[in-house]
């Protein structure tokens, strides 16, 4: 496996290949990133992954100091597990002038959910996904559907975009308990990690009662909110969503379930599709 610094040398490492499957990440993995690369084997010529914490989707309070940067770990992994290229910018390459070009997705899907509770986070987002695809020419790109907010976002700037790239989608990789594996699950204490599924529980328990038929979306969200605050989290949403473009559902309409919580300082997000 090859790991490379610079966009000079990612280009020269990809000047024989004519179908990039990319994975991009912030690092710091787990077995959900490496599923994400096993899929994204068979989609391309190479499989290369990105490892880049981006500073343009982090508000002025959130964690990007902190956030663990964890290079070599998470490239031991990623050769175990079949990737070919690992691009690794410094913000300075990346970034080498303040990027006043951003990308503004639409307030109808960027301003709700996440984008209520983290204003500007997608415009990071997006802004970094763009720059990540021009950079590796990539013609598949792999995304997990935990961030299901993001990925919808990212489908839908390519398709504007016109962009030569097939957005991948892969289901949420949960440990046995059932909490999705996430990042930011480092951050728990043993107590809290043993708190954490209840997160997982809500959600699969409004889903149930979606395909019973139940149809008072209103009284599921208050439900597992109440249900959540009394067990001690502190949660920013639980929302009843279809899933095509995350506005309010109407019975027929495929519907996923999302929510948003703090357990102690901790930020956790999850959704279950119906």
């Amino acid at each position: 496996m090859q790991i490379v610094h610079t966009l000079a040398q990612l280009r020269q490492a990809l000047s024989a290949y004519r179908h990039p499957a990319v994975v991009p990440t912030m690092g710091n993995l787990h077995d959900g990133h490496l599923a994400l690369v096993r899929a994204a084997q068979p989609l391309g010529d190479i499989t290369l992954a990105t490892i880049f914490v981006n500073r343009l989707q982090f508000g002025p309070h959130e964690d990007f100091e902190r956030y663990p940067r964890t290079l070599e770990a998470d490239c031991a992994q990623l050769e175990a597990a079949g990737c070919d290229l690992v691009f690794a910018p410094s913000e300075a390459e990346f970034y080498p002038e303040p990027q006043t070009y951003k990308v503004q997705p639409p307030a109808a899907l960027a301003d709700i959910l996440e984008g209520q509770f983290r204003p500007g986070f997608f415009v990071g987002v997006c802004t970094v996904v763009l720059k990540l695809l021009a950079c590796t020419q990539a013609r598949s790109a792999v995304f997990g559907k935990k961030d299901y907010q993001q990925l919808l976002l990212i489908r839908h700037m390519v398709r504007q975009f016109a962009l030569p790239v097939d957005i991948v989608g892969i289901a949420t990789h949960r440990s046995a308990d059932g909490l999705a594996l996430s990042s930011r699950n480092g951050y728990l204490n043993p107590a809290q990690r043993a708190q954490a599924a209840e997160l997982s529980r809500a959600l699969h328990g409004v889903a149930d009662a979606l395909r019973a038929g139940n149809t008072d979306y209103a009284a599921l969200e208050s439900q597992a909110l109440q249900s959540l605050r009394t067990s001690g989290w502190a949660p920013d949403y639980v929302s009843v969503r279809r899933q095509t473009d995350l506005q309010a559902p109407a019975p027929q309409d495929p519907m996923v379930v999302l929510a948003a919580a703090r357990l102690g300082e901790t930020r956790l997000i999850d959704n279950v599709e119906v």
